[in-house]
């Protein structure tokens, strides 16, 4: 087993060490103004026997406590980092980069400010690791290794970033993923961490970045978010050009009995509508009573799991005077077309009495108050079915 050393830096650079194999700083109100700067962040070291991890920051708080349990055969136990920025997570993983793997030998031969890797593919899209070896002053990347990935497109894309350093000392590799999706664009097409590890940690060959001779590796993983492609919007219209129709039927008690009548096509709400009517009661074939219903035309086809709402009412009306019989429909339509109304709407008797004129014509109006309209997204029904 091996000591832990917290290394905490007071506001005036000066250090509080604590060791030993569980450290345990307390940090009491009156020691905020010389441990926590302005933002309230604390700044600390912890050093390993042999090895320094990068500095850290926690925010807003009074209480740190850190244990470890490392042995001397593997100095790579697992450590939690706390990074200075609230979208990423910093971690160490034995798994290699999954996209794409940079080696560079003889690093301190590397003259320029970046090196741009070839292009790589991932979700049949292309794209390029960006290092900057000497940290991307232009990013406030300023004494720190910078690593970025651009996307060779300009299409939308949202992706999550993993960035990868290996170690030699301990077999790992030092991560810094996104917990906040990137979205690449024409306009923003890089994206990255400008403070990946500082210079000072990864300069040094006894921290293991740097090894057999000015070899190191860099990585990174992209992982494609889903984007939405399955949708749908539905709205409820009440406002119609027309929302009114009427209709007459001549010589209704002549009609057949096992037939229907069917009115003539009308628009409304984007679709084609027409009235049956039936000389018997549609559900139980009773010639006592009449059936009306409202179908969508022939012409009209919904695609399967398609359904429109309908919502308003029928009137048989009084040809005398106001005593119009009302009745309301409210259903939705599908693929099957069984349309909706009402059995049992008027009786026979009663029909003749008051709402046959006298020609035998019966007339009736449909009044909507509302329809349905839905877009979706493009669908492969064929696969479906």
């Amino acid at each position: 087993m091996c000591e832990v050393t917290v290394l905490v830096v007071n506001r005036c650079y000066k250090k509080t060490e604590a060791s030993g194999l569980g450290a345990i700083c307390v940090y009491s109100a009156e020691h905020r103004e010389a441990y926590l700067n302005k933002v309230g962040s604390l700044k600390l070291k912890v050093e390993f026997e042999g090895l320094l991890v990068p500095i850290l920051r926690f925010d807003s708080w009074l209480c740190l406590a850190l244990t470890a349990s490392v042995s001397d055969e593997e100095t790579s136990s697992l450590c939690s980092f706390a990074s200075e920025s609230t979208t990423s997570q910093t971690f160490w993983t034995e798994r290699p980069p999954g996209s794409y793997s940079l080696k560079v030998q003889n690093l301190a031969q590397l003259i320029g400010e970046k090196y741009h890797t070839r292009g790589f593919l991932v979700n049949g899209y292309n794209w390029r690791l960006i290092i900057y070896p000497k940290g991307n002053e232009k990013d406030n990347g300023s004494g720190y290794i910078s690593m970025y990935v651009e996307i060779d497109s300009t299409s939308e894309v949202f992706a999550y970033l993993t960035f990868f350093v290996y170690n030699k000392k301990v077999n790992k590799y030092l991560c810094i993923q996104d917990t906040q999706v990137k979205r690449f664009n024409a306009l923003k097409k890089v994206w990255g961490s400008s403070q990946m590890l500082p210079l000072e940690l990864f300069n040094d060959p006894k921290n293991g970045y740097i090894f057999e001779e000015d070899q190191c590796e860099f990585g990174v993983d992209v992982t494609i978010d889903s984007t939405l492609t399955n949708w749908e919007i539905v709205s409820f219209n009440e406002n119609f050009c027309y929302s009114k129709f009427f209709f007459s039927v001549k010589n209704f008690t002549m009609l057949n009995e096992h037939l229907y009548y069917m009115s003539n096509t009308f628009s409304v709400g984007g679709k084609t509508w027409v009235l049956r009517f039936y000389r018997k009661c549609f559900s139980t074939l009773d010639d006592k009573w009449i059936s009306i219903f409202l179908h969508l035309a022939d012409n009209e086809r919904l695609l399967p799991d398609e359904r429109i709402y309908t919502r308003g009412h029928f009137r048989v009306l009084d040809p005398c005077g106001s005593n119009h019989i009302t009745e309301k429909f409210n259903c939705w339509h599908d693929q099957s077309n069984s349309g909706c109304g009402h059995d049992k709407v008027v009786s026979m008797d009663k029909l003749r009495e008051v709402y046959l004129d006298e020609d035998d014509t019966l007339s009736v109006a449909i009044e909507f108050e509302v329809i349905s309209a839905t877009s979706y997204s493009p669908i492969n029904y064929s696969a479906i079915i």
